[in-house]
């Protein structure tokens, strides 16, 4: 059977099974991407005893097959000193990664660069709205130990942007840590963070949510009582 996991929350849970060496270990923290890593994350949190917290992602995906990306956005944490309250996402600090071989493939083919930039704008806009919306997103990396959670990789695109994000926040080690993944997501994690823990490698990987019984969209008050929850345990 394809299906591993009973629900987000499940896959967490097996996921800190696997990583011990964490527990309760100081200037360790744990991010999930948003939103459906965010669960993962906070679970996997929980048993580990460590605080968490969410990093803000956004797929690119290729105008008219947009479950395919071709790259993708992350918002970078910022700490208590480089932002405020009324403007707690910086445009600046925007994480941005390109596949340009696929770009240049996709640009041979008859996509348009405008169609593109549209979708950049699009998502950009997205992610900032997230940003003002989800509490919690002040995080001093700097020095510390990072565990990168998600529900699933199918490309990559966006944990890839994630590790990017952390490692320019200062985080000394990036941890990634997902239930399933292509084996083409895999390697490429592997080139950019200091360690990557997966599951589930399947020889066939359709999509993320054929390896879970229960795969429900999260909305943005989901992901924000979870991060609630989160700062008031922390």
């Amino acid at each position: 059977m394809n299906t591993r996991y009973e629900d987000r929350e499940d896959a967490g849970r097996r996921l800190a099974a696997a990583l011990p060496q964490f527990r309760e270990r100081p200037d360790t923290l744990v991010l999930g991407l948003a939103r459906g890593g965010v669960p993962v994350a906070a679970a996997l949190a929980a048993a580990l005893y460590l605080p968490f917290g969410v990093m803000l992602v956004r797929k690119l995906g290729i105008p008219g097959h947009e479950e395919t990306a071709y790259g993708a956005l992350a918002l970078a944490p910022a700490g208590a000193d480089e932002s405020d309250a009324g403007h707690p996402a910086a445009e600046g600090r925007v994480v941005r990664i390109i596949n340009r071989p696929l770009l240049a493939q996709m640009l041979e083919h008859g996509v348009r660069q405008e169609w593109l930039n549209q979708v950049e704008d699009r998502e950009r806009a997205e992610l900032l709205r997230r940003a003002r919306s989800y509490p919690g997103l002040k995080l001093d990396l700097k020095g510390k130990t990072v565990l990168l959670a998600d529900d699933g990789l199918a490309t990559g695109a966006t944990m890839r942007a994630a590790v990017e994000a952390v490692r320019g926040s200062g985080a000394s080690t990036v941890v990634v840590a997902v239930p399933v993944a292509s084996v083409e997501a895999q390697a490429s994690l592997e080139r950019v963070s200091d360690f990557v823990l997966c599951l589930h490698l399947p020889g066939k990987f359709r999509a993320v949510g054929a390896f879970y019984h229960h795969f429900e969209q999260l909305r943005d008050e989901d992901v924000a009582g979870l991060l609630q929850q989160g700062l008031g345990a922390n």
